[in-house]
């Protein structure tokens, strides 16, 4: 449980996750594929990682998790998860942050779930094995779960194989599955990707109604600058590996200074960015 603050007591945020000038390289190519990255994210805070493929948005979050492909290394800088260096995480270490204190859901919920398995026997076993509470506890929480990420008749969503939904309804399972042993943090990298836009904005509220509900601290990675601006406070715009413009939401919305910055948002204005011009940045930013 997390703790209180007391009666009146000022909320500091507490900085969750912080990136000072990291750097990752291919040890393969003795290639720099990121340069330099620095951000911090608090309790309750959302920070977005924008650009095209192959910027380093991804790497970046990976080095996060301490999932890098295995050519690739923190080279420099650091990462601290929690107050603590990452490069002094062991295994075990990593075992017990991920899932627990940390979590991910990436762009491909079905390539994550087991094909033969129903959906709500694998969320369940997630918090067996995690917490060892016995399987009608861990049942009746898949349900409430199901019912928090709105899916329609959780009870009977539990029962269904994966190529039994559609892929909307697959993400918020594995949204489900993700924030099931209540984590701080929650990292979406490209979670709306494949969804058309009505399904993908209904994700993107429910990611935003979580945040207020329970908490959660987001780093989102998208090519889309609508996503980032309808979830983050803070902004890093990445290309070719560096970070070439970082601010609030309202400063790389309304006055970008860099010419990529510029280029994504006269881009994205046909795509749905303008919705967001028009009425303003979130009410959180």
């Amino acid at each position: 449980m997390r703790r209180a603050h007391p009666p009146g007591a000022a909320r500091i945020p507490e900085v969750l996750l912080r990136l000072d000038q990291v750097t990752i390289t291919n040890t393969m190519t003795a290639t720099d594929v990121v340069r330099g990255v620095s951000f911090s994210l608090t309790t309750g805070g959302s920070v977005g990682i924008v650009g095209e493929s192959g910027s380093g948005k991804t790497l970046t979050c990976r080095a996060v998790l301490g999932i890098l492909p295995e050519r690739f290394t923190v080279s420099a800088g650091s990462i601290e998860l929690f107050g603590a260096d990452t490069s002094d995480f062991d295994a075990p270490a990593w075992t017990k942050l991920r899932g627990s204190d940390i979590s991910a859901v990436f762009q491909d919920p079905g390539s994550y779930l087991n094909p033969s398995i129903r959906v709500g026997k694998q969320v369940e076993e997630v918090i067996r094995v995690k917490t060892g509470v016995a399987r009608s506890a861990a049942r009746n929480r898949v349900i409430k779960l199901f019912d928090l990420v709105r899916l329609h008749e959780p009870e009977y969503v539990f029962q269904q194989y994966p190529h039994e939904l559609s892929g909307g309804m697959l993400q918020r399972v594995a949204i489900a599955a993700a924030i099931a042993l209540e984590p701080r943090v929650l990292i979406a990298d490209e979670a709306t990707t494949a969804l058309d836009v009505t399904v993908q904005a209904e994700i993107l509220d429910l990611l935003v109604e979580l945040q207020e509900r329970i908490g959660l601290s987001l780093l989102v990675v998208s090519h889309d600058l609508a996503v980032v601006a309808r979830l983050c406070d803070e902004v890093l715009v990445m290309k070719s590996g560096e970070v070439v413009e970082q601010g609030s939401t309202a400063d790389i919305l309304f006055d970008p200074q860099h010419p990529y910055t510029q280029l994504l948002i006269d881009e994205h204005h046909q795509f749905g960015l303008e919705r967001f011009l028009d009425k303003g940045v979130p009410d959180h930013v």
